[in-house]
């Protein structure tokens, strides 16, 4: 009975000491993702400045959702992206708290020529809705007691809610949004309409709606629609964020594909040739990377810039400044970074000899055992050098600044990002700059998910089985 008592105390041990294991792991991940998810939450608000800051917004209300859809179908048949084409009308209502001391009164109602967006969103001509939408009388739907707390007092009243349409007349072009303005006499308050108002201006007496036909997707994603569709290059009039976005993409390929074949054929040639040397050319390559690249980009600018000494005039362009292949070439000093020569010849020096000397035996050279034998076994360290190489090139910063400053077409995105905090910052419209943020890191999460595999792949284990 005594060492029945016994095992069920060291079982239940176990299991507290497991719990709060995991409990402590779990608190502190949220604690390192809270920042990351805060910006995810901020990315989809209208006023990510808002205080006290919220982590739930109406853009997180599902009841907006199934509106800004019904509302998205009204307006552009399109309940995903909303709009407003010809023939289409919008019901739209409004709700106000009047204090038993005052009168109701409907609201002024109208469509105003707002444009999408401070920064590069206010350069280019746009269609307005105010120039093809008719806004319909204002009626009285429901009027009932009620109350709001506000400021921590209770205001007791009638809530009145009004209902109007807003209708395309006539013929015209399909147009992406439809801004409204309720406005009332001070005192009445507003509590609620078929979306929740953008922001409540004029000291409460101004309902600012962004648009009455989001759609869903429109209304919840309103920012990162805004990223594409705002940011466009004043020339060619094309998306600077979908350049940026392929700009850096192109880069961080390159630098993964020379990396896994330069690295690697590196990190075996030291792990398995015996030559003359050998320890000196790595410890050579440990201290080149010791060299920070600030101490010799001035050299390198100078080279880049004379088209290394001329040779670019081959390719028809006299200077590699303001060129991919400028980034490229600038930064092929570390497309071979020793950190990453490193993993691979630890990693070819833990797989087992017996399988080259197998291979050669079977009449294998030494580029194919290297290729078709010891390559494919390193995918475990192929797989983390892979998230190493381009999570590096996506973030590369200091050599996309000093080499592609014009025009905008042709920068990264990390530079695109800091265009966008100077204009769009100053503006105080930080909903579109978090947006951008937030598409800039999702290609190295989903990297990191395709690829998280292989950091726990034992595939050396198998090698010498069977």
């Amino acid at each position: 009975m005594n060492q029945q008592l016994l095992e069920n105390w060291h079982r239940r041990r176990r299991w507290a000491r497991a719990g709060i294991g995991y409990t402590l792991f779990i608190a502190l991940t949220l604690v390192f993702l809270s920042p990351l998810l805060f910006a995810a939450l901020s990315s989809i608000k209208t006023d990510p400045l808002e205080y006290p800051p919220k982590l739930l917004s109406p853009q997180l209300n599902p009841r907006n959702w199934v509106q800004a859809a019904r509302l998205g179908r009204q307006g552009g048949e399109n309940a995903f992206f909303g709009g407003f084409t010809p023939g289409s009308t919008i019901e739209f209502d409004i709700t106000y708290l009047t204090p038993h001391s005052q009168t109701p009164e409907p609201p002024e109602v109208i469509i105003p020529k707002r444009r999408p967006g401070a920064g590069l969103g206010a350069v280019f001509e746009e269609t307005y809705a105010a120039d093809y939408a008719l806004v319909g009388p204002v009626r009285q739907i429901d009027q009932r007691p009620g109350s709001k707390e506000i400021d921590g007092a209770t205001v007791d009243g009638l809530l009145t809610t009004y209902g109007f349409s807003v209708s395309y007349q006539g013929d015209g072009p399909r147009i992406s949004r439809v801004p409204l303005d309720a406005t009332v006499p001070p005192g009445q308050i507003y509590t609620g309409s078929t979306i929740t108002a953008s922001r409540i201006e004029r000291r409460g007496r101004v309902a600012s709606f962004d648009t009455i036909s989001p759609g869903f997707l429109g209304y919840i994603f309103r920012n990162y629609q805004r990223v594409f569709q705002e940011a466009k290059s004043i020339t060619s009039g094309t998306s600077l964020f979908t350049n940026w976005f392929g700009n850096s993409f192109f880069f961080a390929l390159v630098r993964v594909i020379t990396n896994l074949l330069l690295a690697s054929m590196a990190g075996y040639a030291l792990a398995r040739f015996t030559f003359r040397g050998r320890h000196l050319v790595f410890m050579l390559l440990l201290v080149a990377q010791m060299v920070p690249v600030q101490v010799i980009f001035i050299s390198n600018y100078l080279v880049l810039r004379d088209g290394i000494w001329g040779l670019s005039n081959i390719f028809g362009t006299p200077t590699l400044l303001n060129n991919i292949w400028g980034l490229i070439i600038g930064g092929a000093g570390t497309m071979i970074e020793a950190a990453k020569v490193f993993l691979m010849k630890q990693y070819f020096e833990s797989l087992p000899r017996q399988i080259e000397e197998a291979a050669r035996i079977d009449g294998a050279s030494e580029w194919t055992t290297y290729w078709r034998v010891m390559f494919p076994m390193a995918r475990p360290a192929l797989g983390a050098l892979v998230i190493l190489s381009f999570q590096g090139a996506w973030n590369e910063f200091f050599w996309s600044f000093i080499i592609l400053t014009s025009p905008d077409e042709i920068k990264t995105l990390p530079i695109g990002l800091l265009s966008f905090r100077q204009i769009y910052g100053t503006a105080g419209d930080w909903g579109l700059i978090l947006a951008g943020a937030m598409l800039s890191a999702l290609p190295v999460v989903i990297l990191f998910i395709v690829f998280q595999k292989y950091f726990l792949e034992g595939v050396s284990f198998g090698g010498t089985k069977g």
